[in-house]
C-alpha cells in the first residue's frame, strides 16, 4: 500500500483485522528498486483507493497476518541535469509493525513509501 493512499484516504488496520480492498498490478519495477528483487517477487497487488485503473479488480477480502513499513533513501540519478529524486536501490528497509496508521514518519535519514501487508484471503 503506497504511502499517499493511506495519507489520503486510506483507513488505519491492525493484524488480525477484517479488510476490503480493490487491488491493481503492483509495480514491479519500483518495488524492485526499493525492496529488492526476492521480496518484490512476494508481492502479488498494489492497494487502489483511487479507481479509474482498466486493471483494477474487484474487491478483495482477507484478514491482515502481516503489516511492515517500507522506508528508503531517494537521491537524484548520477549524472542527471535535473534534481528529481529517485528510490536508491538497496536502501529499503522493512520494520514489523502491529499496525498500520495514517501517517507514519521517516526514519534514520529514510523517507516513508507504504506498507507491505500479508493478506490472508481467498484465491483469486
Amino acid at each position: 500500500m503506497d504511502s499517499w493512499q493511506m495519507e489520503c484516504c486510506g483507513e488505519p488496520f491492525a493484524l488480525g483485522a477484517e479488510v476490503s480492498w480493490a487491488v491493481v498490478a503492483p509495480d514491479r519495477e519500483w518495488l524492485t528498486k526499493v525492496l529488492g528483487a526476492e521480496t518484490a517477487a512476494t508481492v502479488d497487488a498494489a492497494e487502489e483507493h483511487h479507481g479509474g485503473s482498466p486493471q483494477q479488480s474487484a474487491p478483495v477480502r482477507g484478514t491482515v497476518t502481516g503489516i511492515s513499513a517500507v522506508h528508503c533513501r531517494f537521491a537524484p540519478l548520477p549524472g542527471e541535469p535535473d534534481r528529481t529524486r529517485h528510490p536508491v536501490p538497496g536502501s529499503g528497509t522493512l520494520t514489523p509493525l502491529s499496525s498500520a496508521r495514517r501517517w507514519t514518519s521517516g526514519r534514520d535519514g529514510l523517507d516513508f513509501v507504504g506498507f507491505l501487508v500479508d493478506l490472508a484471503a481467498p484465491p483469486r
